[in-house]
């Protein structure tokens, strides 16, 4: 029962409401919500070109600042460094307007366990950063799977609702029987999360303890993220096209794509432009490897000879530019096309609806805040590799961001959490531009966490029971967790009561706010507000926001406030006199 939720998959516009891929399934029109009325952006088989802030419609600010925030995490954050070095991308439409290296991509030559210190090379042989220098992706490699996937799936050659074992007969082994294709690209077959295949001595055996692997339950039930669902997949998609996945990653996306810097096993004479990852030792690595430079860092995949469905890609930032830009234009990039734009639609759509907060398209992760910062909403697509690498598709704004980091270089221990991709991802959430409604500023929240600010109007005589206020309001918060309210006090401030409101969108249906509050995702537009105020001879009413320690959303607008009755304006704030009564504790006038 559980399942039925990630079953009733649809999207709106798909051509003429229905679209069968392999004979697989059939789309009807989602429900009318602030995710489905964004559509994706319409990039026909834009490029990438290197541009300025200007030339992508970005403010060039806020992506000055997202360097700066990046280098202070080469730095103690808070004990260790959170990466030697990195290169970071950030871009709109086709225009690359941030690519920038910083750091190390070669720095210790050992990890020191008794001083918790790393060993660095000689100075002379160190590797600064570059922008092409080519990292190992870790997990994002399961994206490329993914994509290889839904492309037999166009083909034919495979049904995403087809089970696993029609494909590896074996694979229904141990109560696998009905692990679908979408069950391993939504991480909802009931694998566990990993097992040490790399124990294993030959690569038979390997495979058949997946094969032999017993669920942790029913699939559909429960999501598990689990590097064990892309390695079927990789068994699956070998079996079917006859090819390894190597050749399908060349043959398939990298070759008609241009993206020469990515590839399984990269050639010795790519080491020198390689990011060297960690001192793979027991107890903290499954195997002891040494200083792990140009070789896959995942144990299961280097076990594996390199080539694996959940790890072993390598490739440099304007490559995996080039992938996210394929498929925000929809699956084309110049003359070539690797997806049908319907099939991109599908990879960007949340299957997980029974778990929320886990949600999730084929192979994509969808509107997680804890990597994807202020750029999260529910169109929001991309994945983490474990080695420090990450890469954000936000659709609904065009906007595409690369963070490639050798966060476990000398050791893994040394990373914690996600800081520097979400402080990436705020300031290129802020660089995307929010004009003003009417005139040339609006209030603007701000985007600082742990806070409340407040916009106030001054006391205004509401006792003909008639006031109403208007304004535009144009939100973007993480859900629950940050909170925009509107207020009024009839006792000087003293206390506050909350007062309801509607807002609706351009083209839209009034929707009633009956707690006086918004939280979420607005589809970043504004949105026209009505409220009826309670009569009092000296109404002070404010806008409240609320932000949690954790992650922020773009913020919140507020534009055009007026307050009149039947008899006249009470409040203008396109009078300057009026305007200039406004009290603002965290909110600033914003051309953007």
């Amino acid at each position: 029962m559980a399942d039925e939720g990630a079953r009733g998959i649809t999207r709106r516009r798909l051509t003429g409401g229905a679209l069968a891929l392999g004979g697989a399934l059939a789309f009807a029109a989602l429900p009318a919500d602030p995710a489905a009325a964004a559509a994706p952006a319409r990039g026909g088989r834009t490029t990438l070109r290197h541009g300025s802030a200007r030339d992508a419609g970005l403010l060039a600010a806020p992506l000055r600042h997202l360097v700066t925030d990046a280098e202070a995490f080469l730095a103690p954050s808070p004990a260790h460094p959170w990466y030697a070095g990195a290169v970071l991308l950030a871009g709109r439409g086709g225009t690359v307007a941030l690519h920038r290296p910083i750091g190390m991509a070669v720095r210790y030559r050992a990890y020191d366990e008794v001083t918790d210190t790393g060993v660095e090379f000689p100075a002379d042989q160190q590797i600064p950063m570059a922008e092409d220098t080519v990292f190992d992706l870790a997990s994002v490699s399961k994206l490329f799977t993914s994509i290889l996937a839904v492309q037999q799936i166009e083909r034919g050659a495979l049904e995403l609702e087809a089970a696993v074992a029609s494909y590896l007969p074996d694979f229904g082994r141990a109560g696998k029987q009905d692990v679908t294709i979408r069950h391993l690209l939504t991480h909802t077959s009931g694998f566990r999360a990993w097992i040490p295949l790399y124990n294993a001595p030959t690569y038979e055996e390997k495979v058949r303890l997946i094969l032999d692997e017993k669920p942790a339950g029913p699939p559909g039930t429960a999501y598990l993220y689990s590097d064990l669902n892309l390695i079927s997949l990789q068994l699956v998609l070998e079996a079917v096209t006859g090819r390894t996945l190597d050749v399908l990653l060349h043959d398939e996306i990298t070759a008609p794509l241009g993206m020469h810097r990515t590839r399984y096993n990269p050639p010795a004479s790519w080491k020198p432009r390689i990011a060297a990852t960690e001192d793979a030792r027991r107890p903290w690595s499954g195997l002891d490897r040494g200083l792990v430079w140009g070789e896959v860092h995942d144990e299961n995949a280097h076990s594996l000879g390199g080539v694996a469905g959940h790890a072993g890609v390598f490739s440099d930032a304007w490559d995996l530019a080039v992938l996210g830009r394929t498929l925000l234009n929809g699956g084309a990039y110049g003359r070539e096309r690797i997806l049908a734009r319907e099939s991109v639609e599908l990879m960007f759509t949340d299957f997980n609806t029974a778990f929320p907060g886990d949600e999730h398209g084929l192979g994509f992760e969808l509107h997680q805040h804890w990597y994807m910062g202020a750029m999260a909403t529910p169109r929001t697509a991309g994945h983490t590799g474990f080695t420090g690498t990450s890469l954000v598709l936000d659709p609904t704004t065009d906007s595409f961001l690369v963070v490639l980091g050798n966060s476990v270089h000398p050791v893994r221990s040394w990373r914690s959490g996600s800081a520097p991709r979400v402080a990436a991802a705020n300031r290129l959430a802020r660089a995307v531009p929010v004009r003003p409604a009417r005139g040339r500023t609006a209030w603007f929240s701000g985007m600082a966490g742990s806070s409340t600010a407040t916009l106030a109007l001054p006391a205004l005589d509401t006792s003909s029971g008639r006031a109403r206020l208007r304004c535009a309001l144009w939100w973007d918060t993480e859900p629950r967790a940050d909170v925009l309210a509107l207020e009024a006090s009839t006792d000087g401030g003293t206390s506050w009561q909350p007062v309801p409101f509607t807002t609706a969108r351009p083209g839209g249906e009034p929707e009633p706010r009956p707690t006086g509050t918004v939280t979420g995702w607005s589809g970043r537009v504004w949105h026209t507000l009505s409220a009826d105020l309670p009569p009092a001879p000296g109404l002070a009413l404010r806008w409240r926001y609320t932000t949690d320690r954790l992650y922020v959303g773009r913020g919140a607008y507020v534009d055009a406030l007026r307050v009149e009755t039947g008899d006249g304006v009470l409040f203008d704030e396109a009078r300057p006199a009026d305007a200039a009564r406004v009290e603002a504790t965290g909110w600033t006038p914003s051309t953007n």
